[in-house]
């Protein structure tokens, strides 16, 4: 794995004002804290008069629509080119910075600015789509989030020497120094397969 480390600084100041710039920075443990009871009050909620069968089947049906949104949010807004320098400078803070600083540890999971209005926005949006049954299939796809998070940052700071972390950090890794047009799966290559993302064989 050599050949994968990263020899960039660790991290760069976004913004000169300094409330920003602070919010642009976030502890990775914050993710956890604040969604971990968010799919437990969820699944809670959700369960009340409901068979366990759907509550399950609900459940990883929203984890697995978590993988196709991570897929469409990476390939398409975390990787779009935008031509005006206006574009370009949002683009690098979106992820830009991500890939010149791939070792920032305070910048690797979303930030709670970003991450709670994208919430509530599915919410409600999986309000209307499941309605009184959308409980466990948003709980399913904050988890999944979560899930995405913690991998994501595992891949760039955990040895993962074996098994299935082994593959997901070599996966991952190859997005960022072989091929960032390839492997935008994190959690899962799935949508890879499908989209014909996959990294070239060596």
């Amino acid at each position: 794995m050599k050949k994968f480390i990263s020899t960039k600084n660790e991290t760069v100041r976004l913004f000169k004002n300094p409330v920003l710039e602070y919010f642009s920075h976030i502890h990775p443990v914050i993710p956890l804290i604040f969604y971990f009871p968010v799919v437990i009050i969820s699944i809670y909620i959700g369960t009340k008069d409901k068979v366990l069968l759907f509550v399950v089947l609900s459940f990883f049906i929203g984890v697995f629509i978590w993988t196709l949104l991570e897929y469409l949010i990476h390939r398409f807004v975390f990787h779009y080119h935008p031509k005006s320098e206006k574009g370009k400078k949002i683009s690098f803070l979106i992820h830009g910075v991500h890939h010149s600083y791939p070792r920032d540890r305070t910048r690797l999971v979303m930030p709670l600015p970003v991450s709670i209005p994208l919430a509530i926005i599915f919410y409600f949006l999986f309000k209307i789509i499941f309605g009184e049954y959308h409980y466990t299939y948003f709980a399913g796809l904050v988890f999944g989030y979560l899930c995405y998070d913690y991998i994501h940052y595992a891949t760039h700071h955990f040895p993962m020497k074996r098994g299935i972390g082994k593959f997901l950090k070599v996966y991952h890794l190859k997005h960022h120094f072989r091929n960032e047009n390839k492997s935008f799966g994190v959690s899962s290559p799935l949508w890879d397969y499908v989209f014909g993302t996959t990294p070239e064989r060596e």
